[in-house]
This record gives C-alpha cells, structure tokens and sequence, in this order.
C-alpha cells in the first residue's frame, strides 16, 4: 500500500488543498450515510460516464469497473487533456495497483493531497475510498478553477449560484444541500440562461418531486447534462448529499460559462467590426458634413462681397435685416457645424489610433484647414459687408434727411403760395364794399411784409437742393425741377403783388360814397339770424326724457315756438326789402355791388336759407317729438310688466324670509323631523326659481330700453338677487344649524328637551333674528336658565350661608365669572355669541360636572368635619351648621333641611325656583344624614298651597343643572 500523503506532503495547491483538509472528516472515522452513499455513487457514476463517453466507454458500477486502473486512467486523460504512462495491460492484481498507482499519481502531480486513499483499496473494490478518490478528481478538474471575486472554490461555485438565482422568488441559496430540495434553484439556474427552457412562474413550491425531475429532464436533453440525482432521493433525505449536489451543479457552471465564453467571443468579434463600421460611418458623416459647410461658404462669401447701392435707408436696412437673420439663424448652425467637425475629426483619428488603425486622411480640400481657411475667408467677407452696410445706412439716412427737409421746406413753401397767385390775380375788390377794399388794402401791406419774409425760405430751399446735387442723391432730377419750379414761382408773385396794389388803391375811392347805404342791413340782420340760428338749435338739439311727463314738456314748449314763426317771417321780409332797397340805389347810381355788406356777413341769401333750413326742421321735431312719446309709451309697459313680477317676487320672498324665521323659532318635533321638513321647504323654495328666471327677463327688457327708474315698484332687480340669495342662504343656514345639532346632542348626551329649552332661550333674546346674542342678551339668557350674574348668585340660593359654601369652591358669577364665561364662547372676541357656542358652552356644563366627593369636601371645610346630621335632638345646630339656613330660595321659603321638625309658613312670595325637570338623584353618600327624617314643609307655588316633600339634606338633588355649574367652574 503506497501512503500518497506522506509521499505528497510537500505538495501544495491552495485553494484545493484548504477545501480538502476542510472535507478530511467525510470518511475518516464514519461510513457513509446508505443515503448519502446512493446518491454519490449515481452522481459521480453520471459524472464519469459524461467524460468517458467521448473516449466511446462508460461504467457501470464505480467501484468494480475503476479497480484495474484502465478506465481510471482513461477518465484522468479525458478530463485533464493530458497522456497518463501506458497503463500495464496484464489482469493480475500487481499489474491493477501499478495502474491505479500511476492515476494517483498523476491526481498527486496536480497538486492534490490524497488522505488515506491508496491503490490496494480501490483494486479491492473499497466503495467508501472509491467515492472518496473520484469527489477528489471532481474537485481539482471540475471545481477548483471556479472562483468568483478571489472566493474559494466552493465558496465561488456558491457565490455564482446565489447571484444566478437572486431575482427568482422562493429561491435563496445558502448551501449545497438544503437549499435545491424544492428543485426551485436548478430551474431559476436554468432560467436564468435560458429562459426559453423553463417556464418558472408555472412551478410551485410545495411540489419539489415535479421541480426536479423537471430541471434534471430539460438539462439532460438540452444542455447535455446527465442526470445525475434521483428527485426522490433528495426529496426523501432529510439533508441531500453536499458532494453530489456540487458535483451536478459544478456541471451547470460548466456548460453556461462555456457558452458565456462562446458569446463573449462573438460579442468581441462584433465589438470590432462595429467599431469599424462606426468609425466608416463618422468618416462619410465628416466628409458629407465638410462638403456641405464648403459649399454653403462657397455659396455664401459672394453674397457678402456684393456692394451694389440701394435708394433708401429702408432698402439697406433690409440689406442689414438679412445680414442679421444670416448672423442669428444661418451662421450659429454651420458654427456648430464646424466645431462638430473639428470634433469628429479629432475623435475619429483617436479611435483609429487606439484601434491601431492608419490615421484618416479626408479627401482633398477637406481638412480642417482647408475648412479653416475657408471660414476666415467667410468672416473678412462678413466684416467687409457689415462695415459697408452701416456707412451706407449712414450716407443714406444724410440724403434721405436732406431730402426730407428739402420737401419739407419745399411743401411749407408751396403750401404757403397755394392760391397766391389766383389771390393776386383776383378782381374781388371790383365787387367789394368800400370797407373791405380798405380791408384788402390792409392785407395786402401784411402780405407784401409775408412775401419778403418767405426770401429766405426759397434761399434755403435751393441750398438744400444744390447740396442733394453734390452728394449724388438717385431721385435730384425731381429736387432740381421742383426748385425751379419754385424759384419761377416767386418771380411771378412779385410782379403780382405789385400790379394788385395799384387796383386795390384806384377803387378803394370809388367806393367810399356806397358805404352807408348797408348800415341798416347790418343793424337788422344781425338780431334776426341770431334768432334763427338759435331756433335751428334748439330744433337740432338732442332731447333725453326719462317719463311721459318729460316729454309732454317738450312738445307743448315746441307748439309755442310754431305760435311765434308767423311774426318772424314778417321781421324776415323787411329785413329782405332794405337789401332790395340797397340795389335799387346801386343800380340807379352804376355802381357794380358784389352783394357783401362791409358790417356783415350776414347776406340775404344765407337768411333765406337758414328760415327754410328752419321751416324744414319744425315737422322733423314734430316728428321725433311724436316717436320720443310713443317709445316713453312702451316705457311705461315695460315698467309696469316689471313692477308686477317685482312686486310678487319681493312679496313672495319676504313671506319665505318670515316663514323660515318662524319655522326657527317654533321647533316643532324632533330635530331629525325639523330637519326633513326644512329640506322640503327649501325644495320648494328652489321650485320658485323659473319666477326669478322670468323677472330677469323683464329687467333684460328694461336695462335694453336703457330705463333706470321704475315709479310702479319699490323693488330693484339688484334687491331682488340679494334678497333670493339671502333667502337661499338662511334655509341652508338653517338646516346647517339644525344638523350641527344633532351632532351636538349626539355628541355631547344632550336631551332633546335640553335643546328645545336652550333654543328657546336663545331665539327669545335674539331680538334680531341675526343668529347670534349680543353680550347683554346672553347674560340676560343665561340668568333665565339659572344664572344672576348681576349679583354674583345662583337664581334659588340666596342664603348666606350657601354663599359662603360657593365663595368656598371659587365660584364667583360677577363680572368675572361672566368674562370667563365670554371667553369661552366667543374666542374670537367678536362680541356675539352664536347658538352652536351657545350649545356648546351648556352642553359642556351640563355633561362635565363636578364629582359628588369634591362637593362633599366643600361641605366639610365649612361645618368643620361636622356633616353627621343623625343628631335629631338640641344639638343639631351645633353638628349641621347649615341646618337653619343653608337652603332657602329668595323668594320663596325658610326651612329645616335634616333632622328637625317640620316647620311650616305662608309666604306672599313667588313660588320658589325648580328644574323644569325632575333631576335623577345621585345615591347620597352615607356619611350624610344615615336614615334621616322626611322634612315637609307647605310652601306657596304657581298651582296654588300645596304640602310638597323636601328630601332630607343630601348632595345627589343639586349636582345638576344649573346647580351644578356653581361648582363646576371652581373644580375645572
């Protein structure tokens, strides 16, 4: 028997060597587990037989047909690629253990430590060394190059299953044994690789037999795998073999890393021939690319070499507009264009470089500095055109300004000479009167003194147009005939001027002899046509009238005037037979009149046409008069049918108003009923709503007809909106309200009796109607539920002695009590209560009350301990302070309230305050008045002289409402 351990021991193998001596106790003092033993002796029989049959052999059973050696060998070679020594082909046992002997050795010769495993076992056919010596040849050949981030073997083979199965739920892989009992593991590995093969979401855990045989079937058939394990094997092992589990899944690794391999080389081979079409595709893209901003600079350069002259500013700022659109729109993108080509350039020949491939040579007249050169060319070009396009703007905004101020001169000149000429050419003063020949006179010195000063202007004017000649402006032949034509102008009006003088002079004595004779026309005609002219206004005059008696007005003062026309035409006729009389002295005289009268301008034709303009104006305004009185008519309807819906809207609305104010104030029924029936109401309210619709029909009528008062109805259309509104709004309001108290009895316990006497005290003090209690309205309110906040007391207790007990608990209802009061139903300090605080603040005192000892408590710090009221006899003053005087009312009786004998009186009084309603009475305590005597006393009440009980004295009557509220303040 060789000792391959001793012989060994210098031998290391890392990795390999620290997992055997870690897997040393498999089977050094134990047998195999008969499981465990089943499952290795199929899994390694299937692992060899995977090898074997490429050398056309197999096994059988693994520890006979491995004991001659020959397959042994055979195996080794198959899996390590490697010749063994000639095996000895003799049968006897030496010949087997020299042939076992050389596969051990070479298993040595790898590296691997070989604990207790020698030849003599395995030639005797030793199952346990068998099994031991192959899982070691798996481990070197099969799992020793599996590594995963520098783990070990084992922990690699792990590593790389757990993140293979990561994203699969129901798996998570922690060991070789344990965790592939569901079978889940091998289908998420085969999954994973491929998905094609398995249907995954289909599997169940709960079925591992099904998971298994499944994996195993789909890697035997189409990953060449063998079965290796039995699913009921592993199913019905309580831990799987970690041996035979890692020699199957070492298979997985083996077969998806040799097609990971396969793909990462065509993925290589891929990689390069893209990176080669990609750097082929940025040399065509940087050759298109380059051609293209060639040609558009090609294109472009001649358009900014071009010089040609435009007329106008605006046709250069066109030039300049289009310049601009070249600088902001055109030229960033080629910009961007050549910086992308650089770019490219630059990164092509790095990849080229890195691929160590020959640099990129573009084709001629397409290097970047060619393109470089190309573009500054560009910009020379670009510079030049900007700086012509501004000296010429300025050259021609100097001509177009001449020029505009030579036409401006020239325009005021020739505006100023307009009619000149006819005005001097003129014979008017042969038909002047003598007046306004001396008038003509007059203004022909002011205009011979114009005429001189307007020298300058034409001087001007042929400066301006001597100086447009010099600068070459396009349009002087129209400037230099424009000048002359002014020039010539002047001339003609000197000469004018001078010969009108003369005749002006020559007939200005002719006429002085006929210039008294317009003087009565001029003093008669004036007052009449200013009379004319005033009756044409006011027969012109716009009338704007409201009603039927404005109108009425005016057709009555329009008669008056008709009553007075008969007496001017006859004040019209005289004036005429002056003018007539006028004509008759000319004529007899042969004097040639021009009919204008030297005092007026007043001529006789003009007052014949303005009396029959007036005439004509007189059935107009009747006319309009009658339209204006009939359209005040349909006025008057239109207001009437408004008034009438008014009228019953107002009506209707205010009705409902008082109704839901009275629906408030009564109460009627349950909350829940008062509810519904308000719905209801509102239903109904809503169903008015095609009424209000109708009546905005008519105000529409009214605002088109533009009438803005109404004598038929008091009621605005505008009152009306707000008024509906505020209708609409108090009934939801109201229900508001009425839910808000439900809710507050729901949830503060409040009877349904509590609330009607709260609601009724409340709308008993809301004098308004507004929903909310002035501050005196509620301390007024608050005394009818049992509060005197005026004197600091409690309505029905009113002793002394009881006053002391209240002072005793810090109650106090004076102006502070009452503030304290306020603060807590108005926060806000608004300076009204509104009914919800108001049922808020009772509801509160009436549900939170003062616990009976704490009133006991008080009792006791004010009798001295002293409460027992069992002594009935003559000492009852001394043990019950109170006894005598603790319980009266103001107004009504005096009496005993435990432990003496009754007492009776007649009182005069008003009966003495009770609860309106009975109040459960507390269990009283039984340190107070143990089996005390019935107290009766007769009292004078509202139903007449009557013997009522008192109960003795006792705590439990007064811890409600409002008794309770006394203490309730000191205690919170």
């Amino acid at each position: 028997m060789v000792d391959y351990h001793a012989s060994n021991n210098q031998q290391s193998a890392g990795e390999v060597n620290a997992y055997m001596e870690q897997e040393n106790d498999w089977d050094r003092d134990l047998l195999l587990d008969p499981a465990w033993e089943k499952q290795q002796r199929k899994t390694f029989t299937a692992w060899c037989n995977s090898h074997l049959r490429k050398a056309g052999t197999q096994i059988e059973n693994i520890e006979q047909d491995f004991r001659d050696g020959l397959k042994l060998m055979l195996l080794l070679e198959v899996i390590s690629g490697e010749r063994l020594p000639k095996p000895e082909r003799g049968k006897m046992r030496v010949h087997k253990i020299n042939n076992v002997n050389k596969a051990l050795d070479f298993i040595a010769s790898k590296g691997v430590k070989l604990v207790s495993i020698g030849a003599e076992e395995i030639v005797d056919g030793n199952a346990k060394m068998t099994l031991g010596m192959i899982w070691t040849i798996i481990l070197r050949f099969a799992i020793q190059d599996i590594s995963v981030e520098e783990t070990s073997a084992k922990e690699g083979l792990l590593l790389w299953c757990q993140r293979k199965t990561a994203p699969y739920k129901n798996v998570n892989v922690q060991n070789f044994h344990i965790s592939w009992k569901d079978g889940l593991a091998f289908n998420a590995l085969i999954h994973r690789h491929r998905p094609d093969l398995i249907d995954y979401d289909s599997l169940r855990k709960d079925d591992p037999v099904t998971n298994l045989n499944n994996a195993f079937e789909v890697a035997e058939k189409h990953l060449d795998i063998p079965k290796m394990l039995d699913a009921e094997d592993i199913v019905g092992t309580l831990r799987p073999d970690e041996k035979a589990i890692m020699t199957y899944v070492s298979c997985f690794y083996h077969a998806f890393s040799g097609a990971q391999k396969a793909e990462t080389a065509a993925n290589r081979i891929c990689k390069v021939l893209a990176v080669n079409q990609e750097n082929e595709q940025m040399m065509e893209d940087y050759e298109k690319l380059a051609s293209d901003l060639l040609e558009w600079i090609r294109r472009t350069i001649p358009w900014l070499e071009d010089r040609t002259q435009e007329k106008t500013v605006n046709d250069m700022q066109a030039k300049q507009e289009d310049f601009r659109d070249y600088r902001t729109v055109h030229k960033p993108p080629k910009v961007q264009e050549k910086c992308q080509l650089e770019i490219s350039f630059n990164t092509l020949q790095t990849k080229l470089r890195l691929s160590n491939r020959p640099a990129f040579m573009p084709s001629e007249g397409r290097m970047v500095s060619d393109i470089n050169s190309a573009w500054h060319t560009l910009e020379g070009a670009e510079k030049g055109y900007e700086e012509w396009i501004l000296s010429e703007i300025r050259r021609l905004e100097r001509l177009e300004h001449l020029a505009e101020k030579f036409h401006q001169k020239a325009a005021i000149h020739e505006s100023w000479t307009d009619g000149k000429e006819a005005m001097l050419t003129q014979k008017d003063y042969e038909t002047s009167t003598l007046s306004e020949v001396k008038a003509l006179l007059r203004k022909h010195e002011a205009f011979e003194s114009d005429l001189a000063a307007h020298q300058d202007r034409v001087e001007q004017i042929a400066a301006i147009a001597q100086e447009l000649n010099e600068l070459d402006y396009y349009d002087a032949a129209s400037v230099n005939a424009r000048c002359q034509k002014i020039c010539d102008q002047w001339d003609t009006l000197g000469t004018l001027t001078h010969n009108r003088k003369d005749s002006l002079e020559r007939t200005e004595k002719q006429l002085e002899s006929i210039d008294e004779l317009y003087l009565e026309y001029a003093k008669r005609a004036a007052p009449f046509n200013n009379w004319m002219e005033g009756a044409m206004e006011d027969l012109q005059d716009m009338f704007i009238v409201h009603n039927i008696d404005e109108i009425q007005g005016l057709i009555t003062a329009h008669e008056q005037f008709k009553a007075t026309l008969p007496e001017a035409n006859k004040e019209r006729e005289a004036i005429q037979s002056i003018q007539a009389e006028v004509q008759k002295i000319a004529q007899s005289n042969g004097i040639k009149l021009s009919g204008a009268n030297p005092y007026t301008t007043i001529t006789p034709e003009s007052i014949d046409n303005k009396w029959e303009k007036a005439m004509a104006m007189v059935p107009q305004r009747d006319k309009a008069l009658q339209g204006e009185l009939n359209k005040q008519n349909s006025n008057d309807t239109l207001r009437a049918t408004f008034a009438t819906q008014a009228n019953a809207v107002g009506a209707y609305i205010q009705a409902k108003m008082e109704e839901i104010g009275r629906i408030s104030i009564e109460m009627n029924g349950t909350l829940e009923d008062q509810l519904t029936h308000l719905k209801e109401y509102q239903q109904t309210i809503m169903s008015y709503m095609p009424e209000i619709n109708k009546l905005e029909g008519h105000h529409q009528h009214i605002q088109e007809a533009l009438i803005f008062d109404n004598q038929y109805t008091s009621y605005t259309m505008e009152h009306l909106r707000v008024g509906w509104e505020q209708l609409l709004t108090t009934i939801a309001r109201t229900i508001n309200e009425v839910e808000n108290q439900i809710l507050t009895r729901d949830a503060k316990g409040i009877s349904q009796e509590q609330l009607y006497e709260y609601r009724a005290s409340f709308n008993h003090f809301d004098k308004d109607r507004g929903g909310a209690l002035q501050p005196e309205e509620f301390k007024a309110c608050l005394i009818s539920l049992g509060y005197d906040v005026e004197n600091d007391k409690t309505v029905g207790m009113v002793s002394d002695d009881f006053r002391a007990l209240l002072i005793s608990t810090g109650n106090n209802l004076g102006d502070g009590e009452f503030n304290r009061i306020m603060g807590i139903v108005d926060p806000n300090g608004t300076g009204s209560v509104t009914f919800q605080a108001f049922i808020d603040f009772m509801s509160t005192e009436t549900t939170d009350t003062d616990s009976a000892d704490q009133v006991i408590a008080s009792f006791k710090i004010l009798a001295g301990d002293k409460v027992s009221c069992s002594d009935l006899g003559g000492n009852v003053a001394q043990s019950c302070p109170f006894h005598k005087r603790l319980w009266r009312h103001k107004r009504g009786h005096r009496g005993s309230l435990c432990g003496s004998s009754p007492q009776t009186r007649r009182s005069t009084a008003s009966p003495a305050w009770r609860p309106t309603q009975d109040p459960t009475p507390l269990p009283a305590p039984s340190t107070i008045c143990p089996s005390p005597p019935l107290c009766m006393e007769r009292v004078t009440c509202r139903g007449g002289d009557a013997r009522s009980p008192v109960p003795p004295f006792s705590l439990s009557p007064y811890l409600t409402t409002p008794f309770v509220l006394l203490f309730q303040g000191n205690a919170n």
